[in-house]
């Protein structure tokens, strides 16, 4: 299983030069997980820089994959991880949400650089 984090859909959606890592992931929507708020998230940046119609059409793609919402089990879990690596609210969703699910997080977040389980990519 493979999790795309909300800074990864964004560089692909745009098709920027990091695209090329996250492309073959996004493609394969029987093996994703998407966490509902990585759609809350991709779903304002477009909104923000672009209009509706694109953003609807980011979160129709997204949603090919299987969409994660946020249970109390998983809410738990989030909390833990962010303790103890620091991470912001929507982050530690993200990851808790990749280890729930047994899957790679695919990423070009530096909060998430060291830590196991993600394939981080520098931000070109």
């Amino acid at each position: 299983m493979n999790l795309v984090d909300s800074s990864a859909w964004l560089e692909y959606f745009a098709d920027d030069p990091n695209s090329k890592h996250f492309a073959p992931v996004v493609k394969k929507t029987d093996q994703l997980v998407v966490p509902s708020v990585t759609l809350y998230e991709v779903c304002k940046v477009v909104l923000r820089e672009s209009d509706e119609n694109n953003a609807l059409q980011a979160c129709a793609a997204m949603q090919k994959g299987n969409v994660i919402t946020l249970d109390t089990k998983l809410a738990i879990a989030a909390s833990k991880l962010s303790l103890l690596h620091r991470l912001p609210m929507a982050d530690a969703i993200i990851l808790a949400t990749a280890r729930e699910h047994g899957a790679i997080l695919w990423t070009q977040d530096a909060h998430f650089k060291e830590i196991a389980g993600v394939k981080y990519f520098s931000k070109k």
